[in-house]
């Protein structure tokens, strides 16, 4: 459907419930080069769109990492710690990252939760501010962000790591902390060096890699999750690195999974997001601040990049911060890149009703009921997604 009939379709359901309705404007066309060419096949998809829009969003808004960060005989683990738990229906492992760098070496942690199966398991990673006592917890956990026993109770494996462990969220820390400094020293960052967003995706990687060497995980299936932050982390992540055969995009708003083109005066926009965390992207985002109506790009073009694979994003009702339907507007622009595959993008015509999933194709939108958060209720519809399409059989 184009944009102007789902305007009209949106827009129509709102006449009905009596509600006034934001729509896109003057949305950037995804499908269109930037030398002003129609994209009508697959392979103007792949050899021209997507890379282009790759680079301009790696230049422009999240930065390019040096090339030495992305080489894989740098990184090495180390599983210190192997037990059982959950009552014996799982494994924990703790395990310790090393990357040997151009400029130094770099080690972060994570735990991994695998349940006790005769067959590999597909698995999912979260990037998270979680507690340091959850992540360490060897008997069960009570967390209701990473709600490891109902994840291992549907049959898959997770893993996390908390932020602070690859990259320093902190206003003013610079770049002389985490994964950073192993790589380049700072004085040779410019405006297109990566900031911290991709560092903590550099992270999500970097679990991936080690998924690929753990036999009882089954590292085709493996999707990367994240809130807020960390949505916008694990939109990057799916984006740099097409392992990822899942991206869940929770309440990630502005420069993450919102669209910029659309009036949604209660949601965070660029020069907000800016002023409060500008160490999360290249300095060159920085003129676009008060542009989000007029910016050449949006980001419904980054989603599409994460085409043909599996899309979730997730809004909640109450958090207007991060511009619900402006999430909803992305994911449905976005969805002409699954099409070139063959596939369903978002099939769906309206903005849903709370808890009403639209999971028909291969890229999925939910509202839950409530605040700015990551619940059960999300990480149930992602395993629903992945449960739609063969994860477990």
């Amino acid at each position: 459907m184009k944009v102007k009939a789902i305007i009209f379709a949106t827009a129509a359901y709102a006449a009905m419930v009596g509600m006034a309705v934001p729509e896109p404007k003057n949305v950037p066309e995804l499908m269109t080069t930037s030398k002003g060419e129609k994209v009508t096949t697959l392979e103007q998809w792949e050899k021209i769109r997507a890379p282009e829009l790759f680079a301009l969003f790696e230049r422009e808004e999240y930065g390019r990492r040096p090339a030495a960060a992305n080489e894989r005989d740098r990184v090495s683990f180390d599983v210190y710690d192997v037990s059982e738990a959950l009552g014996g229906k799982a494994v924990r492992k703790l395990v310790r990252v090393t990357y040997k760098g151009p400029n130094g070496t770099f080690s972060f942690p994570f735990t991994a939760f695998i349940p006790k199966t005769k067959k590999p398991v597909p698995a999912f990673v979260l990037a998270a501010n979680i507690k340091r006592g959850i992540l360490d917890e060897k008997k069960g956990l009570s967390s209701v962000f990473w709600p490891v026993e109902e994840i291992i109770a549907r049959g898959y494996a997770t893993a996390a790591f908390r932020f602070d462990f690859a990259a320093a969220d902190k206003k003013g820390a610079g770049f002389s902390q985490g994964v950073f400094p192993a790589v380049q020293p700072e004085s040779e960052r410019d405006n297109e060096s990566w900031a911290t967003l991709s560092a903590w995706a550099w992270a999500d990687s970097r679990i991936l890699d080690w998924m690929e060497t753990e036999p009882l995980i089954d590292a085709k299936h493996v999707g990367v999750v994240g809130h807020s932050r960390g949505g916008k982390t694990a939109i990057w992540a799916g984006v740099t690195d097409k392992r990822f055969a899942m991206v869940c995009s929770n309440n990630s708003g502005c420069s993450g999974a919102k669209l910029n083109h659309i009036e949604l005066p209660k949601s965070e926009n660029i020069k907000q997001i800016l002023k409060n965390f500008p160490y999360w992207f290249c300095k060159n985002y920085r003129k676009y601040a008060g542009k989000d109506m007029s910016m050449d790009f949006d980001q419904h073009e980054l989603l599409a990049l994460i085409a043909p694979r599996l899309l979730c994003v997730a809004s909640a009702t109450d958090d207007y911060w991060a511009g619900p339907r402006g999430e909803w507007w992305a994911a449905k622009l976005a969805s002409p890149a699954w099409e070139l595959y063959g596939k369903k993008g978002l099939v769906a015509d309206a903005y849903p009703e709370p808890e009403k999933p639209q999971q028909e194709g291969c890229v999925s939108y939910h509202l839950r009921k409530g605040p700015h958060f990551l619940a059960p209720y999300d990480w149930n519809r992602y395993m629903d997604f992945a449960d739609r399409h063969g994860w477990r059989d």
